[in-house]
């Protein structure tokens, strides 16, 4: 997948920011500490995603009634 696709054309877009910052500097621990907190904002958005189609369904089946 192309970032152009994934990030919005901004240059001050946090995520496309992330996605090019230079790792090199990091040591092994921050490297740990930052794949933790990724996987907790990703946890968190899926949770976010989830929410959505389940309002989403409810909310369709309220008005199909």
């Amino acid at each position: 997948m192309d970032s152009e696709e994934t990030f919005p054309k901004r240059s001050d877009d946090p995520l496309a920011l992330l996605a090019r910052q230079d790792l090199d500097p990091l040591s092994v621990a921050e490297l740990h500490a930052r794949i933790a907190v990724l996987e907790a904002e990703i946890r968190r958005t899926r949770q976010q995603a989830e929410h959505a189609v389940n309002h989403r369904a409810t909310a369709d089946a309220l008005f199909r009634r």
